[in-house]
């Protein structure tokens, strides 16, 4: 078998990320990967995080396994998070995972094996791996409108025309908030008819929450997710602690089903802990440990709190800079879009050629479908890239 294999296709983005580390250019600015970066450029150990490690490290005295399914104060201190007061926790079922990938993977394994004539609906364009993996998995893929790409913002009636065509047992892959790549979220009205939608298909939301605080607040962003939880009889969400908790490299997360109280959820409830037994054991526990630790402290659920406010303010003052300088720079309020998405990404709405040109003549690097991290934008940078932005795209 090995001797027949052929190299797979290296990542886009890493690809780009070792051509922009190899480029000497001083003036370069790097918005490809997903991370969040300071006026120093650096994805910063969240204070709250450090605090909250030192405690684990001063007072755990094992490292024995814990069960299949994660630490229960973890969880319990996501679903709080995630849900709030919207439902009871006797309708909520939940296996702490190896990241927010490793949870929607986990949610997908266990439609694959009890409904594996499901299809699933995935936003376009979506985050790559939502796709990738389900087709991976040998699901029936299908994407509904999303962007409408001559304002940059939703398009609300293809989306809603083309969720109405789904049938019953099917998956909607929805953002939580803070919509990868296109960074346009959808308004609580808009919520309420994809509830009704559900509601009369039958369809089943995945609710992807990477972003939680990253949009508008903890709460806020969390609106809509709440709305089907109340509503709807079924919804899963898959939750990653990465960005509003600064973990990337620790991967925690975890994979929440909202199902009817009693036999349903306990049954839901040991199906999720088989699947986490049957791929890998036992979920880590240091990233998952940290979240519960801060989730449960109230001096550093505030400290971290402020300290991702904090993140959400300058992703959100650097955004509105960038739009202010490209309409200064082009004379044209062409780019007003990006002050009123959310997040850390952006679809800027170049082509290929013009990505390659804001590269090789700019060194203005995002990535080829035109995702641009504004997270990783520095307020020094922003009359730069907003030039390169006007030459190359006018």
């Amino acid at each position: 078998m090995f001797e027949t294999l052929n190299a797979p296709e290296q990542d886009k983005i890493f690809r780009l990320t070792g051509a922009f580390a190899a480029d000497p250019r001083p003036e370069k600015v790097d918005l490809l990967v997903g991370l969040y970066r300071d006026a120093q450029g650096q994805t910063p150990v969240m204070e709250a995080v450090a605090r909250a490690e030192r405690q684990i490290i001063e007072t755990q005295t094992t490292k024995a396994y814990l069960g299949f399914g994660g630490d229960p104060g973890f969880l319990d201190g996501m679903r709080k998070l995630l849900l709030g007061d919207a439902v009871p926790e006797g309708r909520v079922a939940g296996i702490a995972t190896v990241g927010g990938t490793s949870a929607l993977r986990q949610l997908f394994e266990m439609v694959r094996t009890h409904a594996p004539g499901a299809r699933v609906w995935v936003s376009d364009p979506s985050w790559p791996i939502h796709e990738a993996m389900t087709t991976s998995m040998g699901f029936e893929s299908r994407t509904y409108r999303y962007l409408d790409r001559a304002t940059n913002g939703l398009d609300r009636d293809g989306m809603l025309e083309d969720l109405r065509r789904a049938q019953a047992g099917d998956v909607i892959v929805l953002h939580g908030c803070c919509h990868n790549p296109t960074g346009a979220d959808l308004s609580l009205a808009d919520w309420e008819e994809v509830v009704a939608i559900c509601a009369k298909t039958g369809a089943i939301p995945l609710v992807d929450v990477a972003y939680q605080g990253f949009g508008d607040g903890l709460v806020e962003d969390m609106a809509g997710a709440r709305l089907l939880a109340e509503r709807l009889p079924h919804v899963m969400i898959a939750a990653s602690c990465s960005k509003s908790f600064g973990l990337y490299r620790d991967r925690a997360g975890a994979a929440f089903v909202v199902t009817r109280e009693g036999q349903t959820r306990d049954a839901t409830q040991g199906h999720l802990v088989v699947t986490n037994r049957n791929v890998y054991s036992f979920p880590p526990d240091h990233g998952a440990r940290i979240v519960d630790v801060i989730l449960h402290d109230a001096d550093l659920r505030s400290l971290w709190e402020a300290e991702l406010t904090t993140m959400r303010e300058t992703i959100q003052s650097n955004r509105r800079a960038l739009a202010d300088a490209l309409r200064a720079e082009t004379g044209s309020d062409r780019f007003g879009a990006l002050a009123a998405h959310r997040g850390m990404f952006s679809l800027i709405g170049a082509t290929p050629e013009e990505v390659a040109a804001l590269r090789d003549d700019h060194a203005v690097y995002v990535v080829g479908d035109g995702r641009m991290n504004v997270a990783g934008l520095r307020a020094e940078a922003i009359p730069h890239v907003a030039r390169a932005m006007a030459a190359v795209m006018g």
